[in-house]
This record gives structure tokens, sequence and C-alpha cells, in this order.
């Protein structure tokens, strides 16, 4: 028994200083591959992310409206891509869902919802082998359908939820018109950049047919002290 202790040990430390240090960045290299590969639970907000985070408990409509280039879009993702998957953290105190959920994100057109929302949410569009490496995780992924006609668009997507479920998100844009924004009860609206007052109506409609709905906007106020603008203003 002592020999082969012995053995042991003189085989643990036979690694040369460069084979150490191969295997040492082999072993960084899969901690970083795993983590690309579900950014959600690595997830820690600022203050003011968690403060708009948090306003989702008691507000089904939210609106965070900050300069250009400051995380908006980063922040909406990861808070669709929480309900969609169902993986509240810990810290999470804004409202939850106990379900698999039917939801929409858009921007102002299909393009734009394609290079800035779905981005966000999946990848960049281009990579299809490396979705999974944004807000929601690979393995969250259960299937994509392709939008016709634009290059790279998702149109939806299949995601598991915890509970052994799967929610549905649909990608949608404000070129697409109202009618194209009715119909359907939603749990969830996500609206990235501003949209035309018709088009946040007809989306609010679609979460206030579902009991605890909810719709919130990230965007830069480009158009000045708008209808969008002014309504959330009027309700601070």
């Amino acid at each position: 028994m002592t020999q082969s202790l012995q053995i042991g040990s003189r085989n643990s430390t036979s690694l040369s200083l460069s084979q150490l240090l191969a295997l040492k960045a082999r072993l960084t290299k899969e901690a970083d591959q795993r983590k690309a590969k579900d950014q959600l639970a690595h997830f820690t907000p600022y203050a003011k992310q968690r403060e708009f985070f948090d306003a989702g408990a008691a507000n089904r409509e939210r609106l965070l409206m900050a300069a250009n280039q400051v995380g908006k879009t980063f922040c909406g993702s990861r808070e669709v891509a929480i309900h969609l998957t169902g993986r509240y953290p810990d810290w999470w105190q804004g409202h939850r869902f106990d379900r698999p959920i039917s939801a929409w994100a858009g921007s102002e057109s299909t393009e734009s919802t394609r290079d800035t929302v779905q981005k966000n949410l999946l990848g960049v569009p281009a990579d299809r082998e490396n979705w999974g490496t944004e807000a929601i995780p690979a393995d969250a992924i259960h299937e994509c359908k392709m939008r016709q006609g634009v290059a790279d668009a998702v149109d939806t997507v299949a995601v598991r939820h915890v509970s052994g479920g799967v929610s549905f998100l649909g990608f949608k844009s404000y070129d697409q018109k109202r009618k194209k924004w009715q119909g359907t009860k939603k749990d969830l609206v996500w609206l990235d950049e501003e949209p035309p007052m018709d088009i946040y109506m007809e989306a609010l409609t679609r979460t206030n047919a579902v009991e605890d709905g909810r719709i919130f906007l990230t965007f830069t106020p480009l158009l000045g002290m708008s209808e969008v603008v002014l309504m959330f203003m009027g309700k601070s």
C-alpha cells in the first residue's frame, strides 16, 4: 500500500512545466466554453438593471430609458431569457412566471430585430453553430424556426423551461404594422427601440389578456417627448 502511494506521488509530479502550462490552458479554455454556453448563470446585474427588474413585480408596464450604448438591449435580453427558461437567480425579486410562457420581442424592422434583439438573445445571427452563447443558454434552445426572406433572421424559438415544458418566443418588427400585432395572448412582450403608439397599444393588449402579463420597453428617446415617453413620464 505504501509503495502504491509513492508511485502515485511520483507520477503526479512527472509533468514538465510546458505540459503543466498546456494543461492549465486547456482547462481554462474548457471552463470558458462552459461559461459561454450558459451566460445566464453568470449574469449579475448592476444597480440600475436590478432596480428595473425588481419593478416588474408590481408593474405590468415598464420602460428602461437611457442613453445609447449603456446596455439597455443587453438588460432586456437577460430578463426575457430568465422568464423563458424559468431559471430565476437567487437575487431575483421581479415578477415570476410559474410556467412556460409565450412571448414576443421586437424592434423597428426585421433586420434591426435580428441584429440587436436576436443577437443578444441567441448570438451572432450568421454564426448558427454558436447560438446559445448569449442570454438563452445553449442547452435551453429546443428549436429555432427561420424567417423567410431575411438572411439569418429567426421567426420563433422554442426554449426548454425548468418545469419540463417549453416556452415560445416570436420575433416581431414595427414595420409589420398594427395588424401583425393583433390576435394572440402573450405573457410577455419586450419592445427594443421606441415603438409607434399604435404598436405599443396592440402589444399591451396582448399582455392584458393574461392575468399576470407583462410588457417592457428599452430605448433611447430619440423622438423627444413622444406620446409613448409622455405616457410613462405621467406614470412616474
